[in-house]
């Protein structure tokens, strides 16, 4: 069988009730679970669980309220309390016995084992390639070269360019200066 939920169950027991007050006024008593009821003690007791439901609502209603207040004060109060523990670690020092007298525990450096490390290392060296970083050393050791004759037969291949940058302008070729000769 399956479980009726509280709301209709007090449906149900309002329209017993009802049932109860129209139908058997004239019954005198019912045995009815083991025991005998009269109209009005059966009235009561079913009115009872229909009572017992309606404080099962306004309880859990109370909890909620309860819960939100207690959540709202939770977030102030933890920023506070983390608040204070910074000052106090730098008033007194991390490893001060006056952390001890808060409740605060100094904090803890992460402590990574060999195998962590090495992963740690491997996956640095991995982004340094993929995102072809280089540190200073590696970087003086690029050196670039400037040619001080241009090609007289065929000018060099130009660099590719990425496709969001601008057209590239023609280079500028200047005639040598003609020398006029005076007649």
């Amino acid at each position: 069988m399956s479980k009726i939920n509280r709301s209709t169950t007090q449906a149900r027991d309002g329209q017993v009730i009802v049932g109860i007050k129209k139908d058997l006024q004239n019954v005198s008593s019912l045995p009815l679970a083991a025991s005998t009821y009269t109209m009005a003690a059966l009235e009561q007791l079913i009115q009872s669980r229909i009572d017992a439901a309606n404080a099962v609502a306004n309880a859990k209603a109370n909890w909620h309220d309860a819960m939100a207040t207690y959540d709202a004060l939770n977030t102030k109060v933890t920023e506070v309390v983390r608040g204070l523990r910074q000052y106090v670690i730098n008033a007194f020092g991390q490893n001060s016995p006056v952390l001890a007298d808060f409740g605060f525990t100094p904090p803890k450096k992460a402590t990574l084992t060999p195998e962590q490390k090495v992963a740690k290392a491997a996956k640095a060296k991995a982004t340094r390639e993929a995102r072809g970083t280089m540190g200073k050393k590696q970087k003086a050791l690029i050196k670039g070269t400037v040619s001080t004759t241009a090609p007289a037969t065929s000018p060099a291949a130009p660099a590719p360019t990425p496709a969001h940058a601008a057209t590239p302008v023609p280079p500028v070729v200047t005639a040598p200066p003609q020398v006029l000769a005076k007649p």
